[in-house]
C-alpha cells in the first residue's frame, strides 16, 4: 500500500466566526430580556437570570448537543411565562416576550441549519406546543386577542426560520462534499505523483545500478577461470566480491518490488547498451520501415547510464516516428563530439498527411526529456519546414567518465 500524505483539510474560519456571532447574539438576547423581564413583566431578577441563560444559550449548546438543547431551550419557553407577576402590565405580549420570540427563531435556525429538518422541526414544534399549552389553560389572564396573536406570530416566524435553515443545512451539506471531494482529488493526485517518482526510481535503480551490480558479480565469479594463475589469495576475495554483490542484488529486487506497483512490473530483460540500436533498427526494417542508422566508429566507451538512456531515448523516438509518420523515411544518427553523445531522430513527412497523428500528444516527450535531465542533458523535439519531426538530445559524458573512475 503507497502511503500519501495527510488529507487537505480546510481551516476552520467560518465555523469560528459562526460561533463568535452566535455567541454575541446569545449575549445580547440575555442581557435584554433579564431586564425585559424584572422592569415590564415583574420576574425576580435571580429567576430571570438562569431561564433566560437557558433561553438565550441553548442554539450554542445545540451546535454538539440537538437534544439536550432542544429540552433546555423547551423547559425555559414554558417556565418563563409562568414567572410572570399577576400584577404586570397586561399590554406587554405574552405568553412570548420580543427577547424571547427572537431567541427562539435563532434557535429553531441553528439547529435546523446544523442537524437537518427532523432535528429542527423537533426544536420547532416542541416549544410552540408548550407555549399554546400555557396560553390555553392561562386565558384568563390575559386577554384573548392579545395572546392568540402573540402566539401566532411566534410560531410563524419561527416556521419561517425552520425553512431557512433547511436551505442552509442544504448548502452546509453541498459545501462539505465539494470539500471532501477536493480532498480526495488532492490525495488522488498525491499519490499519481507519488507513483510516478517511485516508478521513475525504480526504472533508474532496474536499468543502471542493477546491472552494473550484476556485471561486478559476474566478473568476480568468472575471474578465477578467465585470469590464468590467478592466486588462492585473490581468488577468495573474487569469491568474496562476488557474494557480496550477489546479496546487494537480493536486496536491489526486493527494494525494487517495494517501489514497483501493481501496474508497473519490472523489467527483468538484460540491459540495453548503445551497440543495441542496431538491433533495433533491424527490428523497424523488418517491420517495414525506412531507417537509417550512423554511428560514430571507434567511439569512447560510455558510462552505463549514458547508453541506457540513449538507447531508451531512441527507441522512443523511433517509435513514435513508426507510429506517427507511417511509411516516412525515418534517420538515427548518434555521434559523440566533444565528450558528448548527440542523437538525431528525424522522420520526414508522410505521403498521406492524414494518416500520420500530431507528435507529442502522449507522455513520451516527457519520459526521453527526465532521462535525458537526470544526466544533465537536454532533448528537443519539434516540427521541421518540410513537415517532418525532429528529435534532438544532448547526453553528457565527461563528468559521468570521472565519476566512474
Amino acid at each position: 500500500m503507497i502511503p500519501v500524505g495527510p488529507p487537505v483539510t480546510r481551516p476552520p474560519y467560518r465555523r469560528t466566526w459562526a460561533l463568535v456571532v452566535l455567541m454575541a447574539v446569545a449575549i445580547v438576547l440575555f442581557s435584554v430580556l433579564v431586564a425585559l423581564q424584572s422592569a415590564g413583566y415583574g420576574t425576580a431578577v435571580p429567576l430571570a437570570i438562569p431561564v433566560g441563560a437557558a433561553l438565550c444559550g441553548a442554539h450554542l449548546l445545540a451546535l454538539t448537543r440537538p437534544r439536550a438543547a432542544i429540552v433546555v431551550f423547551s423547559g425555559a419557553a414554558i417556565l418563563l411565562p409562568l414567572l410572570a407577576s399577576a400584577e404586570r402590565d397586561l399590554s406587554w405580549p405574552w405568553p412570548w416576550s420580543v427577547p424571547a420570540m427572537i431567541a427562539f427563531v435563532v434557535f429553531v435556525l441553528v439547529v435546523t441549519a446544523f442537524h437537518g429538518w427532523r432535528t429542527g422541526l423537533a426544536a420547532w414544534g416542541i416549544p410552540s406546543a408548550g407555549s399554546l399549552l400555557i396560553g390555553s389553560l392561562f386565558a384568563g389572564a390575559v386577554p384573548r386577542s392579545m395572546t392568540g396573536v402573540d402566539l401566532l406570530v411566534t410560531v410563524s416566524l419561527a416556521a419561517g426560520a425552520l425553512l431557512v435553515g433547511v436551505l442552509i443545512a442544504g448548502r452546509l451539506r453541498i459545501g462539505e462534499e465539494l470539500d471532501r471531494e477536493r480532498e480526495h482529488t488532492a490525495s488522488e493526485q498525491a499519490r499519481r505523483l507519488l507513483v510516478e517518482e517511485r516508478t521513475r526510481i525504480a526504472r533508474e535503480l532496474h536499468d543502471i545500478v542493477a546491472h552494473s551490480t550484476s556485471l561486478i558479480q559476474v566478473q568476480a565469479s568468472t575471474a578465477e577461470y578467465r585470469i590464468p594463475d590467478l592466486p588462492a589469495e585473490a581468488a577468495g576475495e573474487f569469491g568474496e566480491i562476488a557474494e557480496t554483490a550477489r546479496g546487494s542484488l537480493v536486496e536491489m529486487r526486493r527494494l525494487l518490488g517495494v517501489l514497483r506497483t501493481e501496474d508497473h512490473a519490472p523489467e527483468l530483460t538484460p540491459q540495453r547498451r548503445l551497440e543495441d540500436i542496431s538491433e533495433l533498427v533491424d527490428g523497424a526494417r523488418r517491420a517495414g520501415a525506412e531507417v537509417g542508422l550512423s554511428m560514430p566508429v571507434g567511439s569512447p566507451v560510455l558510462p552505463p547510464g549514458v547508453q541506457v538512456t540513449a538507447f531508451r531515448i531512441t527507441q522512443e523516438a523511433l517509435s513514435n516516428a513508426v507510429r506517427h509518420a507511417p511509411g516516412a523515411p525515418v534517420d538515427v544518427v548518434l555521434d559523440a563530439p566533444q565528450d558528448t553523445l548527440m542523437i538525431r531522430v528525424h522522420n520526414r513527412a508522410p505521403e498521406d498527411s492524414a494518416v500520420g497523428e500530431t507528435p507529442g500528444s502522449g507522455h513520451g516527450l516527457r519520459g526521453m526529456r527526465e532521462r535525458a535531465a537526470l544526466l544533465g542533458g537536454s532533448l528537443e523535439a519539434g516540427p521541421d519546414r518540410d513537415g517532418g519531426w525532429t528529435v534532438t538530445a544532448a547526453l553528457p559524458i565527461t563528468d559521468h567518465r570521472e565519476e566512474s573512475t
